[in-house]
């Protein structure tokens, strides 16, 4: 059973990775990783609206409760294509697949400590006709947990995050290869149950508003009524949120109707299409997932009552 957490995290993380039409031509998609980035120091410093430092506060209730933290984001990794010289190319096409240079990401899962991601590269060899050389720029920074007693059973933990990566200035694009994209934390409680900041109850409301949340807003996820997990989203969600089990899978777009960019993806000419498959492995995904779909599973993206309510006259 797909883990419902997971889902949503994974949602979280990959917002606006690529939007549609899905092709590096697109206008939209020349400026990525729009979310939930954690710059450089260096670079914040001279433009501070892309901030350094990512805050979470949150109540925990429960005597002796303790809780476990993951940072979760996206690490920019750039995607050249060198042919059979070594030469660098914007793409090429090997055994009737094209290859284009891009933009990728790895995802990065990290506990509570130093950050200290060295620089690399990697090459995946096409045969004598090239190669696609991926490489990632070192991340430094810090996840660093605390917690205050507030009251008997009650206390505010904070999870702060910062950057601190070398960047020596240059255009926004090498400052993202510095950063931390689409970042959020998911907080795992044990022997206690987390206050939901977004309701909290009467008698815990001063306690709730006194939590800073700097870049992020902390929910409860997972079924409705549990209170063990909390995931500090940079994207605003309810408590409890869900991913419609109607949708085909992730569209990297979740302020979209599902239907909608399905029947985007259908209608695209050949060529777009062909754009499409090859600006990045995980559009691919979408572009064959979405073809792949039944004229039963596109009826059921047509719509749902989820429950009726009694109007009151």
């Amino acid at each position: 059973m797909t883990d419902p957490v997971r889902q949503i995290a994974d949602a979280v993380l990959y917002e606006g990775y690529v939007l549609w039409p899905y092709r590096r031509s697109a206008l939209k998609n020349q400026q990525r990783w729009t979310f939930g980035g954690v710059y450089p120091r260096a670079h914040s410093i001279e433009h501070p609206d892309d901030r350094w430092l990512m805050r979470t506060e949150c109540l925990l209730e429960g005597e002796g409760a303790a809780c476990d933290v993951a940072v979760r984001f996206l690490h920019v990794v750039r995607r050249d294509v060198a042919g059979p010289d070594g030469t660098l190319v914007d793409a090429l096409t090997v055994d009737g697949e094209r290859h284009l240079a891009w933009d990728e990401a790895a995802e990065r899962e990290l506990a509570p400590g130093p950050i200290a991601l060295p620089a690399g590269t990697q090459q995946e060899d096409l045969g004598q006709a090239g190669a696609i050389v991926r490489s990632w720029e070192a991340l430094e920074g810090a996840i660093a947990v605390s917690s205050t007693r507030l009251a008997p059973g009650l206390q505010r933990v904070s999870v702060e995050i910062t950057n601190t990566s070398r960047w020596a200035g240059g255009e926004r694009a090498d400052a993202l290869r510095r950063t931390f994209c689409s970042t959020h934390t998911v907080l795992r409680a044990t022997g206690g149950a987390f206050v939901s900041l977004t309701d909290p109850p009467e008698h815990l409301r001063e306690h709730a508003e006194a939590c800073r949340n700097e870049g992020t807003w902390p929910v409860l996820v997972g079924e409705p009524g549990r209170r063990d997990t909390l995931l500090s989203s940079p994207i605003i969600l309810e408590d409890h949120p869900r991913i419609a089990p109607e949708s085909p899978g992730d569209l990297f777009d979740g302020g979209e109707i599902d239907q909608m960019l399905v029947l985007n993806i259908l209608s695209l000419t050949d060529e777009e299409r062909a754009e499409m498959r090859d600006s990045d492995p995980r559009t691919r995904e979408i572009l064959e997932r979405t073809e792949a779909l039944t004229p039963e599973e596109l009826m059921r993206l047509h719509g749902a009552i989820r429950e009726f309510q009694a109007v009151r006259g």
